[in-house]
């Protein structure tokens, strides 16, 4: 493991490719494994790109890496899939577009198939994202599955989240709905050479004016871009970066890595007193709980008491 960990920090991209693996394997190894690469994370620039289905962000996402690519920049990318219903995996359908930069060394891609997680993440990939950091990306960008209402858990991983939008694909009442309007810190209008892209602007920045805005907070700005074109790609990447400078002169940044440090701790937490509680009292005495629930003989919350005695007895 110490050798596998050393080279996937040089680089070696089937070491990094391995430590996925095991990430998304949930081996035994993975506290040996993220105790190595703790101390080595915490570097690269952590880019979500998410939005409906159809609106273009593999393409997008393809287009970015070239524009960061030009900057010399070493760039990852976890692209999360929705799981085949037979197998489980990743359908690969984000990878396919990215063939642009396969045999670039310095960019790494990775589908993870979301496995029916929802918030459009996998519940794998704040593990995996730490292995790229300590791998050396200068930039990881995450794409989502696709969000839909509600599916918006990629603001909670991200340093910057980009939300992309094309005509089309509903007004700007549907895009308050998604909740999108309160997750983005850069919204992109892609397929901007289709009739409609001024009047979804206008829309978002219609619908963006109604939210209320501390004094010296973030205003997210509006770009319109050809992705298939590669237009309007250094304009993003211009934005991401005054992003950055605010980030860090604000606070901000070390907000929300703390924010999301204590979601993944909470979340492996819960993982696992699930298991123990598991191994300890196996599924008959929660089935008695929620037999005596249903039949109304109980409550839920004090369903919910008696299965938390049970870690204190």
């Amino acid at each position: 493991m110490p050798d596998l960990v050393s080279r996937a920090r040089d680089g070696d991209p089937r070491a990094v490719a391995r430590l996925i693996s095991l990430v998304e394997d949930e081996s035994p190894l993975l506290r040996e494994v993220m105790a190595a690469l703790a101390p080595h994370a915490g570097k690269a620039r952590i880019i979500g790109i998410t939005g409906s289905p159809g609106v273009g962000k593999s393409t997008s996402t393809n287009a970015l890496v070239a524009e960061l690519r030009k900057r010399d920049k070493r760039v990852g990318v976890l692209a999360v899939d929705p799981s085949s219903p037979f197998s489980g995996g990743a359908l690969l359908g984000d990878r396919v577009r990215m063939q642009d930069h396969a045999l670039d060394p310095d960019v790494y891609i990775r589908s993870m198939a979301s496995r029916g997680h929802l918030g459009g993440l996998s519940w794998t990939t704040p593990q995996a994202l730490r292995v790229l950091d300590a791998a050396g990306c200068d930039v990881i960008l995450i794409e989502t599955v696709g969000v839909g209402q509600s599916e918006v858990e990629i603001a909670g991983l991200a340093d910057t989240t980009m939300v992309l939008l094309a005509p089309g694909m509903g007004d700007g009442i549907q895009a308050a709905k998604a909740g999108i309007l309160e997750i983005g810190d850069l919204y992109v209008i892609n397929k901007a050479d289709r009739d409609g892209a001024d009047q979804v602007r206008r829309d978002l920045r219609s619908m963006l004016s109604l939210g209320e805005r501390r004094e010296g907070a973030w205003r997210p700005p509006i770009v319109k871009t050809v992705a298939h074109k590669s237009q309007g790609l250094d304009e993003v990447v211009g934005e991401i970066e005054k992003h950055r400078a605010w980030l860090e002169s604000s606070g901000e940044l070390a907000l929300r890595r703390t924010r999301r440090a204590r979601d993944e701790i909470e979340a492996i937490a819960v993982t696992a007193l699930r298991a123990r509680w598991g191994d300890v009292h196996g599924r008959s005495e929660l089935d008695e709980l929620a037999a005596a629930v249903a039949a109304g003989e109980s409550d839920p919350y004090r369903a919910a008491d008696a299965l938390l005695d049970t870690f204190t007895d």
